[in-house]
């Protein structure tokens, strides 16, 4: 393993801003991750950029340093980042060597070094960046092998430790809570304010068949953008005082300073309804005034309290960091004698055609006067003779090899 190496960017050590000038754009990113394996004698390379991370995985017999990145660096922007720019980000750069780097890329991969500790998407990042560069040629049979351990372990982080079971985000928290309550799909719901948090609830209730939707928003065509996505209607806010469909659950998130639900407002929007409704209010402060609470039979579920359960399930999360360390950590054992082991069989490739090439001299050269001095029966005996030592001869060496690893393991 000594020849794997990581050289790692992240948002804990550099600025977003000096991290985005790392990344390669599309165009480009072939022609250069192919001058520095050149340049470098790198024999395999895979390049990994997120929002918040720009890393670098090689194979490569030179030590890694502070020197080699700063040259690794202008060879792949070919000298276009500034000396006080680079200094500062091969200052800050994260180097990590041998079993280190696997640790590294396999607790990156089971989000144990994410912004959000338990986001299985850096998996499927960590995935596509490698399978980009292997289509592109970049990568050989020892990072295969890398990367199959680290995709089987972030597998086991996710399925044998509690690290992503809980939810941590106030949207999806805000879905499950619809759930539990039985909100069921047919149910009349009116998302007020378009912004990011009810356009992300949206995408969870139109993905769970929920189809009766109606918008509203201070900025119209906002609301009729949001509303044509849920194959609903949008309206302007101002019209929400003169609505008069009726609803069973009311979503919203303004940036309002008051109240946008008031108790003479809810009267209103529940038109002579007197069944009990639903009230997600994500806004901070709250859209909804408490005497709506207090006038009205509602199931209210506040931002408040879905972040005070966030926090608790994120608490959670880091608390099973240690089972995941405990599982990354027995794999790295595992995988060692089997990387020596592959390390042996690609060595032992040549043993084949070496042992060929001395059955043909001996047949054919050495040995020919006497072979073809041989009746034809007698030449068939000691070809089938040869060929049955040859598959030995092959097969022999290998298991050896095998065995003496197992053992000295």
């Amino acid at each position: 393993m000594k020849d794997l190496k990581v050289i790692a960017f992240t948002h804990k050590q550099i600025d977003l801003k000096e991290l985005g000038c790392l990344v390669l754009c599309n165009e480009a990113s072939e022609e250069r991750l192919q001058f520095v394996k050149s340049k470098f004698d790198i024999p395999e390379i895979f390049y990994l950029a997120t929002c918040n991370r720009v890393e670098f995985v090689f194979t490569a017999s030179q030590d890694l340093n502070r020197d080699f990145v700063r040259s690794f660096l202008q060879a792949l922007h070919n000298d276009k980042l500034l000396t006080p720019q680079l200094d500062l980000i091969v200052d800050n750069a994260l180097l990590f060597e041998r079993e280190s780097a696997l640790n590294h890329l396999m607790r990156v991969s089971s989000s144990l070094e994410s912004l959000v500790v338990g986001e299985k998407e850096i998996l499927a990042q960590v995935r596509k960046s490698y399978e980009d560069c292997r289509v592109k040629g970049f990568t050989g049979d020892y990072l295969r092998l890398i990367m199959s351990r680290v995709v089987k372990t972030a597998k086991e982080v996710y399925t044998f430790t509690n690290i992503s079971k809980n939810p941590i985000s106030v949207v999806s928290l805000a879905y499950r809570r619809l759930r539990e309550l039985n909100v069921c799909s047919k149910s009349r719901i009116l998302i007020i304010g378009a912004g990011e948090t009810n356009q992300n609830i949206a995408k969870y209730l139109k993905k769970h068949t929920y189809t009766n939707f109606s918008v509203f928003n201070r900025t119209f065509s906002k609301a009729q953008d949001l509303a044509k996505q849920l194959g609903g209607q949008g309206f302007d806010l101002s019209a929400l005082c003169d609505f008069d469909k009726g609803f069973d659950v009311i979503i919203t998130c303004t940036s309002s300073k008051e109240p946008i639900i008031t108790s003479e407002l809810y009267a209103k929007l529940l038109n002579g309804d007197t069944g009990i409704k639903v009230v997600v209010d994500l806004a901070v402060p709250n859209d909804v005034d408490p005497q709506v609470l207090l006038d009205h039979n509602v199931q209210y579920i506040a931002v408040e309290s879905l972040k005070e359960i966030a926090e608790k399930n994120l608490q959670e999360r880091y608390h099973e960091l240690i089972n995941g360390e405990a599982i990354i950590e027995q794999n790295i054992k595992e995988f060692k004698p089997l990387l020596k082991q592959r390390r042996v069989e690609l060595a032992m490739r040549e043993v084949p055609v070496k042992i060929k090439e001395i059955k043909e001299r001996a047949l054919n050269a050495v040995f020919a006067d006497e072979v073809n001095s041989l009746d034809e029966n007698s030449r068939l005996v000691l070809e089938k003779v040869m060929s049955y030592m040859e598959k030995k001869y092959i097969s022999v060496p290998m298991v050896m090899a095998k065995n003496i690893l197992v053992n000295n393991d």
